[in-house]
C-alpha cells in the first residue's frame, strides 16, 4: 500500500533526510498534526520532500479524531490520512476513495529518523 517503512516526521529537515536516503519511504506526521500544524503545512512539507526524493515516497497526515480537519486535508491534496473511527469516518473515507486516497483508522507502526539511519 505504501512504499517502504514508515518514518515519523515532525519537521522539514527530518523529511529531507528520510527521502534523501535513496530508499522507498512513507512519511508519517505527528499525532493530530492536522489540528496543530495544519493540512497546508503538511502538504507543503510533503511536496517539498517529494521534490527531493531519490526513491518512491508517500505521506500520511494524522487527523486524530477530527473529520473536519480530514476533509480540509483532502481539499489541500492530502491523499493518505489517519482518522480515528467515529462520526464522520465513513464520509471522509468515501471522499478519500473518490479521490484515489485512503483513510486509516489507526496509525501504522513507524520508526524514528534515528532508526531509519541505522537501516
Amino acid at each position: 500500500m505504501f512504499p517502504g517503512p514508515v518514518v515519523l516526521v515532525a519537521d522539514f529537515a527530518t523529511a529531507v533526510e528520510a527521502v534523501g536516503a535513496g530508499r522507498p519511504v512513507t512519511l508519517l506526521s505527528a499525532e493530530g498534526a492536522a489540528a496543530t500544524l495544519g493540512a497546508l503545512w503538511w502538504r507543503a512539507l510533503a511536496d517539498a520532500a517529494q521534490a527531493r526524493a531519490t526513491a518512491p515516497m508517500a505521506d500520511i497526515l494524522d487527523c486524530a479524531d477530527a473529520p473536519g480537519h480530514a476533509m480540509a486535508a483532502l481539499r489541500c491534496g492530502c491523499r493518505a490520512l489517519v482518522l480515528a473511527p467515529g462520526p464522520g469516518f465513513a464520509r471522509v473515507a468515501a471522499a478519500a476513495a473518490s479521490l484515489g486516497g485512503t483513510v486509516l483508522d489507526t496509525r501504522p507502526p513507524a520508526m524514528t529518523i534515528l532508526d531509519w539511519r541505522r537501516r
